[in-house]
């Protein structure tokens, strides 16, 4: 996490084309054939930043008290790790703004900052599965069941009642990469605006308001009894 921090620095003081790797090793008070034993480039460096706060969002999701609803538990999980100034110092949202604002121009950085919301997809996908099994998820079971009983033939539920496992695997899958665009979207549109007024809304509330998509999620089809 030094390397990744030394990276984030230079490049939010310089700029990501001034800095090179060797500057970075440096930075960071290594070698520079230690850095390139741990990354390929120099823009690799900072994913293990983004990787904490994507973790951190997912940990909180599965940290979730029992009985709290998928959709609340998901908005809840931003409120409490996407709020610049809850657990993190201002300096490190600067930082975090910075690098995300560079993904839009620099596509090499793009490409790890996707690779980074891929695994944290997938991640949330396993959490989100395990609070499916646990029978957590949302507050109107029976309403969201008989709806997608009807409207959905791919989600059959037999004479035992249970709901097929593909189905189940692929709505899970839906439901984590809807619920990660809707974070991402939001940090990415907090990090391209320039307004940190009071009146700006922070990363927090604009992923809940992008959220707001899954709270009519069919989550309850997807319990298997």
């Amino acid at each position: 996490m030094e390397i990744a921090r030394a990276a984030a620095g230079l490049f939010v003081r310089q700029g990501l084309k001034a800095t090179r790797a060797e500057d970075i090793a440096q930075a960071a008070g290594i070698a520079p054939r230690t850095f390139y034993r741990y990354f390929a480039a120099k823009e690799e460096a900072v994913a293990p930043l983004y990787e904490a706060g994507a973790r951190r969002w997912v940990e909180a999701v599965r940290a979730a008290p029992p009985g709290t609803s998928v959709p609340q538990a998901l908005e809840d999980a931003v409120r409490s790790t996407l709020r610049p100034g809850a657990g993190d110092s201002s300096d490190s949202w600067t930082w975090v703004r910075t690098l995300v604002r560079l993904t839009h121009s620099t596509p090499s950085l793009r490409r790890v900052w996707a690779e980074v919301c891929q695994t944290s997809e997938r991640a949330l996908a396993e959490v989100l599965a395990a609070r499916v099994r646990a029978g957590t998820t949302t507050d109107n079971d029976a309403e969201h069941a008989a709806r997608a009983a009807q409207a959905d033939g791919t989600s059959r539920a037999g004479s035992t009642g249970r709901v097929d496992s593909a189905a189940v695997d692929a709505r899970l899958r839906l439901a984590a990469a809807v619920a990660s665009a809707a974070v991402r979207a939001a940090v990415e549109g907090w990090a391209a605006g320039d307004g940190t007024g009071e009146d700006q809304p922070g990363p927090a509330e604009l992923a809940v308001a992008n959220l707001a998509t899954l709270r009519d999620f069919p989550w309850d089809a997807l319990t298997e009894s």
